[in-house]
């Protein structure tokens, strides 16, 4: 009888956690704008030396996330606290929140939470 027991362990084991959470905000996230900006300016910049290629990393950083928002392109990230107190940003493609809602979060992502 030691095989489903330890069957049971294992598959508990590589389940994800899921943890509840309270959204308290959203927020934009431009993240995708930033990095091709970054990378962009980096490789443009790099045309003036290492001085240049910095400056057009941080140039293009800052230029890509505001393109994106501006755009309208953003995606919602949430400013989330667990039951333990911690706030955390997580991104939920294709979910929407508003404050106060109660969430599940699995990995890196949020669900709504089963009722």
């Amino acid at each position: 009888m030691k095989l489903p027991s330890i069957t049971l362990c294992l598959a508990l084991l590589c389940a994800p956690a899921a943890f509840t959470a309270e959204v308290i905000s959203e927020t934009p996230d431009t993240t995708v704008g930033k990095a091709g900006g970054g990378m962009t300016g980096l490789m443009l910049g790099a045309i003036g030396g290492p001085i240049g290629a910095v400056a057009g990393a941080a140039v293009g950083y800052f230029g890509g996330g505001a393109l994106q928002e501006s755009a309208g392109l953003a995606e919602p990230a949430y400013l989330v606290e667990t039951d333990e107190g911690d706030v955390q940003r997580f991104r939920a493609p294709g979910q929407r929140f508003a404050p106060g809602d109660q969430v599940e979060v699995r990995g890196i992502r949020l669900e709504p939470r089963a009722q």
